[in-house]
């Protein structure tokens, strides 16, 4: 039997909160592969961003270019509070509007391994999370409408794995 969108979902947003649960006061001013961003403020971002997808849900504004302020060391209450908002939003929809789901599992599972990258965790991420997001994003994600939330896409080494190539196609150097 094959997960549902929204499960998919719940299974990165608990991925994310593991990694999140990683970020410490020693790795916070660490480089990510995301753009300029620092472990810090990739950690606010991806601690606020279920929020603002909870928002999105339910039809609400909301202002994708605000910077987030999540204080130091409440990610992943902040996150998981914000999880839970989304995953209930989600569930109240129509399966056939719940198509955004294979996209915010893109944006956790690229995340997630960001931030593995930037501190250096020895998280176990899942494939299957990494296949998913991949193909959502191959499937809206176009040269005109990465808006410089994504760089443009790298190749991905022959024998990349899962994650690298999702990596790749988010414009990140998979192996650098």
């Amino acid at each position: 039997m094959t997960d549902s969108p929204v499960d998919q979902l719940a299974k990165a947003l608990n991925q994310a909160g593991q990694v999140l649960d990683t970020v410490t006061d020693d790795n916070l001013d660490n480089p990510t592969p995301c753009s300029d961003w620092t472990v810090r403020q990739l950690a606010a971002h991806v601690a606020s961003g279920p929020g603002t997808w909870a928002k999105m849900t339910r039809g609400e504004e909301v202002d994708w270019s605000a910077v987030p302020e999540v204080p130091d060391g409440q990610w992943g209450q902040t996150f998981r509070a914000g999880a839970d908002e989304l995953l209930a939003a989600m569930q109240q929809l129509p399966d056939d509007q719940q198509g955004s789901a294979g996209f915010q599992v893109a944006e956790y599972a690229v995340h997630s391994w960001d931030l593995v990258r930037g501190t250096g965790a020895d998280v176990a991420l899942d494939d299957s999370l990494a296949e998913t997001g991949l193909a959502a994003m191959q499937q809206g994600l176009t040269v005109e409408n990465r808006m410089g939330a994504f760089g443009t896409e790298v190749e991905a080494p022959a024998d990349a794995g899962a994650y690298e190539r999702l990596a790749a196609f988010s414009g990140r150097e998979p192996r650098a």
